[in-house]
């Protein structure tokens, strides 16, 4: 399935004060590798200025966007973009809050109308680290992702940050399989167990005291996160069977 990194800009935080998308950037990815040759990059004519707080995250002023289209006037295009798509967003349900509004506004329903689904990496962040700041440029910080480019906050930009951020997030789900080619010819086998002689034995380190102890402080902290059912506590403290007389 094709996915596509998208990011959009607004003129403020809130849809339900009349604000409006200014800038959309996708990027698409297909196998986990971003296609250079298929992004799409479009400012858009709001038809209002920005909040100030905007305007200072973005940059993009009413006299710079006044010569730009219509969101009416790229639908079309950016509809053919996405379409049968998965999205990847950054705090999904502001940017899918204002593409409803866009469309909405056109009579065209919703975007999960035209896209098989959205996926949204703050979700996904917060799920992998409770209680940590999980902005783009936090987790840009915890991935050592190179945001030095990032001067303003861009949509084109963010997209492509949010793409190593994404593949970061989801690395682990498909390390198992990376670089692994069935192959059961003889030919194949013959290779696949030359190359288990040649790998060297895994080198096992065993925990400091200084890492058990932080270790036992983090499940303490998501023990009370989650109230009491952290897994790991269960795992390493089980509950001590029922006594009964062996006969």
């Amino acid at each position: 399935m094709r996915q596509i990194i998208l990011d959009t800009e607004t003129t403020g935080l809130r849809v339900d004060d009349g604000n409006r998308i200014l800038e959309i950037a996708a990027l698409e990815m297909v196998d986990r590798k971003i296609v250079a040759e298929h992004t799409l990059h479009l400012y858009i004519n709001p038809g209002r200025d920005s909040e100030e707080g905007a305007l200072n995250v973005h940059g993009l002023t009413t006299e710079f966007l006044s010569d730009k289209p219509k969101f009416t006037a790229i639908a079309d295009e950016f509809l053919a973009f996405v379409k049968d798509s998965e999205l990847i967003i950054h705090n999904a349900p502001f940017d899918v809050g204002f593409l409803n509004a866009e469309l909405g506004l056109l009579g065209r329903g919703k975007i999960t109308d035209y896209v098989a689904n959205v996926i949204d990496t703050l979700a996904m962040a917060k799920d992998q680290f409770p209680g940590k700041r999980n902005s783009l440029d936090a987790l840009c910080d915890r991935f050592e992702v190179d945001r030095s480019a990032r001067v303003l906050h861009g949509a084109l930009i963010d997209c492509e940050l949010l793409a190593e951020v994404y593949l970061a997030l989801t690395r682990g789900q498909d390390s198992l399989l990376i670089d692994f080619q069935p192959d059961d010819s003889p030919t194949g086998l013959a290779s696949a167990n030359a190359n288990r002689a040649a790998r060297k034995p895994l080198t096992i380190l065993q925990p400091t005291a200084d890492e058990l102890a932080a270790h036992a402080t983090y499940l303490d902290d998501l023990d009370k996160i989650v109230k009491g059912q952290c897994l790991w506590r269960a795992i390493e403290d089980p509950a001590p069977a029922e006594s009964g007389t062996v006969q």
